[in-house]
C-alpha cells in the first residue's frame, strides 16, 4: 500500500505551527509495514489544494489530508473535496447529530460556526472523532482512498488508534514487520557504518540498517519484513550489539539519567553532584527521573570562586594557581561534595561554556570532569567545540555515562573521548 500524506495550512507554512502530525502517522504506520511515499504542506489556498490532492491521489492507495477542518474561513479542506469529486457540499447528518451532542455535554449552543463543520461533500462517509468538534471524511477519489482528518494532535492520534488503522487493516494487507531500536552513547553514525561495513561484511540485504542522530543517544536501527521478521532480527542483534560493545545503552525508549539511577540502584550507592559550568543541568536531569531521591541526595552549584571555597571547601590557593578550570579545582569540588553529602560518590564539572572567558591554554569549550568515589576519583580534560547549550548538555552527558561506566564495571572510556580529549 502506497501512503500519501497531505498537510493544510498557513500556520504550518509560517512556520507557527511545528509539524509533529506527519510523524505521529509515519510511527503508527511503520509497525504495520506501510510508509509514508510523499508528504506534502500547502497553505489555505483552494486552488493549491485542488492541485495537490488531484496529483497526490493519481500517485496512491490512500491520501490521509491532515488539517482544514474546522469552524473558521481559512478552513477549506471539506469544499476542496467537494469539488475534487465533483458533490455538492450539504449538510451530513451524523455530522450534525454529532457537533449537536458535542455542544451539549459542553454545555452550549452550536453556532453557524460549529455549523460548518458539518457540510460535506454528499456522498462521503464520516470518521468518528470521540475528543473534537469537527468529524473526518472518508471518501474516493481517482482510486484513492482519501481520508481527512483534523489537525489537532490529540484528536488525530485518537482517531488513528479508534478509527483509521483499524480500517487500513480491513482495506489493505499488512506486512509483516519487526524493529529493533537501540540506543548507543559515545559513537557516531560514521564511525558506526565503517564497524558494520568492517565487522558484518556478510550484513543481509533484507535487513535495512538506519541511524538517527540525536543528543545525547545516536539510534541504530533493524527493521525486516516478511514471515521471517522476527527470526531474522533475533539471529543479527547479538553480532550488533557485540559490534556495539559498551557503547550500547539497551532497547529504547531510554535515556542516560533513568540509566544511571537504575544502576545507583542496582549498587545501593549514593551520588552527589558539583557543578559550575553546567549550572545545575546534571543535578536536573538527574532528578527529572522518578525515584531518584533514594541515590540523589543533592547537588552544589558553585559557579563562583567565592561559591566554590564556601560550599565546596576548594583551597583558595589552588584556585590562585591553577584557576578555576583545572584539574586540581575539580577533583576538589568532587572531594567537597562527599564530604557535605555523606554520599558515595561524585561527579563535579568546571569549564568556559563560551561564548566569552577563553584563553590560549583553556580556550572556550574547555572542561575538566572528576568522577569517582572517595577512594578513587578519575579526572578527565574535553574541548567540546560547540555553541554553549550544546557544551553543557555534552558535559551532562559525557558525565553521566562515564558515572554508569564506572558502576558497571567498565574501565574504557566512551568513543567520542578521543575526539575531544585534551592532552
Amino acid at each position: 500500500m502506497k501512503v500519501n500524506l497531505l498537510l493544510t495550512g498557513n500556520e504550518l507554512m509560517a512556520g507557527d505551527t511545528i509539524d509533529s502530525n506527519s510523524v505521529m502517522m509515519a510511527e503508527q504506520l511503520a509497525p504495520l509495514g506501510w510508509r509514508i511515499h510523499k508528504k506534502v504542506t500547502v497553505g489555505d489556498d483552494r486552488a493549491l489544494l485542488r492541485a495537490e490532492i488531484d496529483q497526490l491521489c493519481d500517485d496512491a492507495d490512500v491520501l490521509i489530508i491532515n488539517g482544514g477542518l474546522g469552524p473558521t474561513v481559512d478552513d477549506l479542506t471539506a469544499q476542496v473535496l467537494a469539488e475534487c469529486s465533483g458533490q455538492p457540499l450539504q449538510e451530513h447528518p451524523a455530522a450534525i447529530a454529532h457537533l449537536e451532542d458535542w455542544c451539549q455535554r459542553r454545555g452550549f449552543a452550536m453556532n453557524a460556526s460549529n455549523r460548518k463543520q458539518a457540510m460535506l461533500p454528499a456522498h462521503c462517509d464520516i470518521i468518528a472523532n470521540a475528543r473534537g468538534s469537527a468529524v473526518g471524511i472518508m471518501l474516493q477519489h481517482r482510486s484513492c482512498l482519501v481520508l481527512a482528518t483534523p489537525g489537532v494532535p490529540s484528536e488525530l492520534r485518537q482517531m488513528l488508534t479508534d478509527e483509521i488503522l483499524p480500517l487500513l487493516r480491513q482495506r489493505f494487507d499488512s506486512d509483516h514487520i519487526r524493529t529493533l531500536r537501540l540506543g548507543v552513547f559515545g559513537l557516531g553514525e560514521s564511525g558506526i557504518q565503517e564497524q558494520f561495513n568492517r565487522e558484518l561484511a556478510d550484513w543481509p540485504a533484507d535487513i535495512e540498517l538506519g541511524f538517527r542522530a540525536s543528543m545525547p543517544v545516536l539510534e541504530v536501527k533493524l527493521t525486516a519484513r516478511g514471515q521471517d521478521a522476527c527470526k531474522q532480527i533475533a539471529t543479527w542483534r547479538q553480532p550488533v550489539e557485540a559490534l556495539l560493545g559498551d557503547h550500547l545503552l539497551g532497547e529504547l525508549p531510554l535515556n542516560l539519567p533513568a540509566l544511571l539511577v537504575k544502576e545507583l540502584q542496582r549498587a545501593k550507592r549514593r551520588l552527589c553532584t558539583a557543578e559550575s559550568c553546567t549550572g545545575g543541568l546534571i543535578a536536573a536531569q538527574i532528578t527529572s527521573v522518578a525515584g531518584a531521591s533514594a541515590v540523589f541526595p543533592g547537588g552544589v552549584v558553585s559557579y563562583s570562586n567565592a561559591m566554590k571555597q564556601s560550599l565546596l571547601g576548594v583551597d583558595q590557593g589552588i584556585l590562585e594557581r591553577c584557576g578555576a578550570v583545572s584539574e586540581e579545582v575539580a577533583v576538589a569540588m568532587a572531594r567537597g561534595a562527599l564530604r557535605i553529602s555523606g554520599a558515595d560518590m561524585a561527579l563535579a564539572v568546571t569549564g568556559i561554556a563560551g561564548p566569552d572567558g577563553g584563553s590560549d591554554d583553556k580556550p572556550v569549550g574547555t572542561v575538566w570532569l572528576a568522577w569517582g568515589d572517595a577512594e578513587q576519583l578519575r579526572s578527565l580534560c574535553l574541548h567540546l567545540p560547540f555553541d554553549r547549550q550544546g557544551f553543557q548538555q555534552w558535559v551532562a552527558a559525557l558525565g553521566i555515562d562515564l558515572l554508569r561506566r564506572q558502576l558497571l564495571g567498565v574501565d574504557t572510556l566512551p568513543g567520542v573521548v578521543q575526539r575531544y580529549r585534551r592532552s
